[in-house]
C-alpha cells in the first residue's frame, strides 16, 4: 500500500508540473535579464580607463550623450561631477543609492554625472549608471580634469 501511495503522489507531482509549464509556455517565452554590457572608454590625461554601464534607463540615456567632453570637479574629496548637457531620464530608477569606490551615478537634484574615487553614505536621487572597471586611480587626484566619454562597440 506504501509504494501506491508513493506512486499516486509522484504522478500527482508530475501533472502539476506539466501543467504549470504549459501555463508558462502559453504565456510566451521567458524573458531572461539583459546581460547586454554597454561598455564606455573614459579618457583622462591621455590614459584610457574601460567602465561598464548598467542596463538601466538612465544609463541608455547617458549613452545617448556620448561622445563627450568634460571637465571634472571634485566634490568633497569623494568624487568627480560634471553637468551634463541635458538632466536624463529618471523613469523607474531607484531613489537613491550608496555609491562605493568606481562607481559612476547620476544625481538627479542637479543634473550632474558623478564618478567616486571613496566610498560615500547613501544619497537620495543618486542613480547608478555603471561602474570603472579598472584605473579608478586616475581620478584620485586634486583639481579638475578634462575626460573624454565614448561608449565602445
Amino acid at each position: 500500500m506504501g509504494r501506491t501511495l508513493l506512486l499516486a503522489v509522484a504522478y500527482a507531482v508530475a501533472i502539476n508540473l506539466a501543467a504549470h509549464g504549459a501555463a508558462n509556455a502559453a504565456d510566451g517565452p521567458v524573458t531572461k535579464p539583459s546581460t547586454n554590457a554597454m561598455k564606455i572608454r573614459l579618457t583622462i590625461n591621455g590614459k584610457a580607463i574601460s567602465a561598464t554601464l548598467l542596463a538601466n534607463g538612465a544609463a541608455k540615456d547617458f549613452l545617448s550623450l556620448l561622445p563627450l567632453t568634460l571637465s571634472l570637479d571634485d566634490y568633497v574629496s569623494t568624487e568627480k561631477i560634471a553637468n551634463l548637457p541635458r538632466k536624463l531620464s529618471t523613469a523607474g530608477s531607484p531613489p537613491g543609492s550608496d555609491p562605493s569606490v568606481g562607481d559612476i551615478a547620476y544625481y538627479a537634484p542637479w543634473g550632474n554625472l558623478a564618478i567616486f574615487y571613496r566610498d560615500a553614505p547613501y544619497a537620495k536621487g543618486l542613480i547608478p549608471l555603471g561602474r570603472i572597471d579598472s584605473g579608478i586611480e586616475a581620478l584620485s587626484v586634486p583639481g579638475p580634469l578634462k575626460v573624454t566619454i565614448e561608449g565602445l562597440p
